[in-house]
């Protein structure tokens, strides 16, 4: 996988992204948008990288600048059912100086083109927290829809968050023109 834009390339995770990744998972405000409650290690983020290698069923990819080569984020295409044309998404930018400057717009738009265009499925799913408006609406920019809420989710910190079911399908990825 190598999709890219005037501004960032989308790549494979190596086992080399692995302390950048780990980087930003312990960022506490990281965790909080992300509504990741487990810590993990170095050494667990490099091992599920290199188990997710192998799996046939998602691709992992790391988001880059152009301009230097930079790894400004992660994220993945999983629980691809070729047999139902279908996957998950996720994204997170490594900490949050890469967050609120269009860059991960840009990489949703190339992840739902590469889903789309090369792995011709026909849905997108995602899930994101209601304590994450910023997120939320870059989805909808793209084009993805709220399909649901699963209410008071997630707690943290003695605080409830909803849970929003998003999804993008292909005609929605053609109607809304971003397709190439």
């Amino acid at each position: 996988m190598l999709i890219q834009d005037e501004v960032l390339y989308l790549r494979p995770v190596t086992p080399r992204d692995a302390e950048a990744i780990h980087a930003s998972v312990t960022e506490p405000e990281i965790r909080y948008l992300t509504g990741t409650h487990s810590l993990f290690t170095v050494e667990q983020v490099r091992q599920h990288i290199v188990t997710c290698e192998d799996d046939d069923s998602r691709i992992d990819f790391a988001v880059c600048l152009r301009e230097d080569d930079t790894m400004i984020g992660e994220g993945g295409i999983v629980e691809i059912d070729v047999i139902n044309q279908l996957a998950y998404f996720r994204i997170a930018m490594l900490g949050m100086k890469n967050t609120g400057k269009g860059y991960g717009t840009r990489a949703v738009l190339l992840a739902v083109r590469y889903v789309f265009d090369v792995l011709k499925l026909n849905r997108l799913q995602l899930e994101v927290y209601s304590h994450n408006p910023h997120a939320k609406r870059s989805y909808e920019k793209v084009g993805f829809q709220v399909e649901g809420i699963l209410r008071e989710k997630l707690l943290w910190d003695g605080v409830y968050s909803d849970e929003i079911v998003m999804s993008i399908l292909r005609k929605d990825y053609e109607k809304k023109g971003t397709a190439q």
